[in-house]
């Protein structure tokens, strides 16, 4: 039986992708099920868009603006957060009790959620920008998967990096007191 060289085509694409997709939504989602799930999602859709990675489209800046679109729809629904947040201070605890030092795990997983509490509150395209270059995507990449021109990527990034910042250390400031 030979295959449909469509499906040899999308079994290419989904090996070359998955694994930065899923390390992408894993970052943003916090959990691996969610990664997985909203993954599965992101790659349901390639499938039906039928991309090839000979035509002109960036199929990887594609498929990770699809996947961050899912993953910041999925962090809307409230149910979810709440949810999310239990599964990341059990994990937290499940964590510290089988580390070495049980307190670097609990300050570890302290500063896993305090990072993905200040994405939530930058503007979406900051968030986004933070996270797509923090997965590697390239300039050009970045600007195809936000919808902006390349020449402002570094602006918009410089701009993204610096709100970040500002909010990280606020945070650090109202801990310490």
């Amino acid at each position: 039986m030979s295959r449909n060289p469509d499906s040899t085509e999308f079994d290419a694409l989904f090996l070359a992708h998955y694994d930065g997709v899923y390390r992408l939504l894993y970052r943003i989602a916090g959990t691996r099920e969610e990664a997985e799930d909203l993954a599965q999602e992101a790659f349901l859709r390639l499938a039906q868009q039928r991309f090839q990675s000979d035509r002109s489209h960036n199929v990887r800046a594609w498929l990770y603006r699809v996947a961050t679109n899912l993953a910041y729809n999925a962090l809307r629904s409230q149910t979810r957060r709440t949810r999310r947040e239990a599964e990341t201070f059990q994990a937290a605890a499940l964590t510290a009790a089988a580390a070495d030092d049980p307190a670097e795990a609990v300050a570890q997983a302290a500063e896993r959620m305090t990072v993905r509490r200040i994405l939530a509150h930058l503007p979406e395209r900051q968030a986004r920008l933070l996270l797509l270059r923090h997965s590697g995507l390239s300039y050009r990449e970045l600007a195809e998967a936000v919808g902006c021109a390349a020449s402002s990527v570094g602006a918009l990034l410089a701009r993204a990096e610096t709100a970040f910042e500002a909010a990280y250390r606020a945070e650090a400031a109202a801990e310490e007191e």
